[in-house]
């Protein structure tokens, strides 16, 4: 089961060593201080220990401990950063908030992802000029719809893809599992 209560006791304790993902010093003092309760937490911390998205992990931190509230930047973006306390952390997060905050289809989301990871000056422009206007045209002032591509602009840059730290976190927790369940049979 992916809630499994001692599974979760001991990666808050950071007793990982042989985890997959998990075992680094760092990654060790991560748990200790995310204190990881649910799978979605552990996909997270995946896509955060990275260089440039762990500038934003005393953020989560802070958030899922309840020492700050999430800043949802709108209301129509909480519900997709809702699960990362407000932390902007997937490249699907990104092509979402597209959609839901400046009316971007699918397709159009995708290529302001690409072009937000290329750094394209003159596509970046005109990326900017079509999210600002798309969420002035669903009524968001200019400097709130500007201040949100800002943030966007940041995290695309560095954004990992939720399926893949996915995929990464289910074999720690696997793996994770086996070591507090079954620690003959892991070792």
């Amino acid at each position: 089961p992916l809630n499994d209560k001692k599974t979760f006791e001991m990666l808050k304790t950071a007793d990982s060593v042989g985890v997959f993902q998990f075992e680094s010093a760092g990654m060790r003092d991560l748990l200790r201080e995310a204190k990881p309760s649910r799978i979605e937490d552990l996909i997270a911390l995946v896509a955060l220990y990275r260089p440039g998205p762990m500038e934003n992990i005393p953020k989560y931190i802070a958030c899922k401990n309840g020492k700050e509230k999430p800043e949802f930047l709108h209301e129509t973006i909480e519900p997709v950063v809702s699960d990362t306390y407000g932390v902007i952390i997937y490249q699907e997060q990104v092509m979402q908030i597209a959609q839901v905050f400046a009316g971007y289809t699918l397709g159009q989301a995708d290529i302001l992802r690409r072009a937000m990871g290329k750094k394209i000056k003159e596509e970046m422009s005109a990326q900017r000029k079509i999210f600002v206007d798309g969420a002035i045209s669903n009524n968001v002032d200019r400097s709130r719809a500007e201040y949100v591509f800002d943030l966007v602009d940041k995290f695309a840059g560095y954004g990992f893809n939720k399926a893949h730290s996915a995929g990464y976190a289910l074999i720690a927790y696997q793996t994770a599992w086996l070591k507090a369940n079954y620690p003959v049979e892991f070792y």
